[in-house]
């Protein structure tokens, strides 16, 4: 597949994979529909995605048709997605299981309608592969349990994240990142990120709200 042969800029991203894992199947599925359509660019997102390119409005209808799905993908207002790690199971320097807490937190908080795209990255231990300190809900563990980082953005403007709470299990850091995203839903102008919010918002406003001490 040669990037340069199709000009087109549009491209969608396929359903899954989720955390970046894939199976073979999965793989032969998207290797035969690119064939198939004549898909002239695959490319592996920062998001641990997949995405085509340089296809037509029908070819892509059809795809996502075969892939299981009803339609193509929509812009997200919410959690855009999940980034994480292998983790303790298949890294050596994991502490905790990453795959597993990504999994819990898409289950709990996936759905929670937010003013703009969120992402959330997890991380098994302190070297932040997933990039935590950057992501607008960002984890990452010791040895003493999950680290919560929020309103950091990797964009235009980066912003490190505030570092909430240490020493966290995974029921506890879904939940305090669920307060998180309670504050950020209720606070953030529309569209506005985490970050942007955070530079204009002073921390204690946040930690008031956690504890519940907030007049909100």
């Amino acid at each position: 597949m040669n990037p340069e042969s199709n000009t087109t800029q549009t491209y969608h991203v396929l359903p899954g994979p989720k955390m970046g894992l894939v199976t073979p199947e999965y793989l032969e599925q998207v290797a035969a529909l690119a064939k198939k359509h004549g898909i002239p660019f695959l490319k592996l997102t920062g998001a641990q995605r997949i995405a085509i390119a340089g296809h037509s409005k029908e070819s892509a209808e059809a795809i996502w048709k075969e892939m299981g799905q009803e339609q193509g993908p929509s812009k997200p207002v919410g959690i855009h997605y999940i980034q994480a790690c292998p983790g303790e199971k298949w890294c050596k320097y994991g502490k905790r299981d990453s795959l597993a807490l990504g999994k819990k937190i898409e289950k709990a908080l996936m759905d929670i309608p937010l003013p703009a795209k969120t992402k959330v990255g997890i991380s098994g231990c302190a070297m932040n592969c997933c990039e935590c300190y950057i992501r607008d809900i960002g984890i990452f563990a010791l040895k003493k349990g999950w680290t919560l980082i929020f309103g950091g953005n990797g964009g235009g403007v980066p912003r490190i994240g505030d570092v909430i709470q240490e020493g966290l299990t995974d029921d506890e850091v879904i939940a305090l990142a669920r307060k998180c995203l309670e504050f950020y839903a209720s606070n953030a102008r529309k569209m506005e990120r985490t970050g942007r919010l955070m530079r204009r918002t002073p921390i204690e406003a946040l930690q008031d709200f956690i504890s519940g001490n907030s007049s909100e």
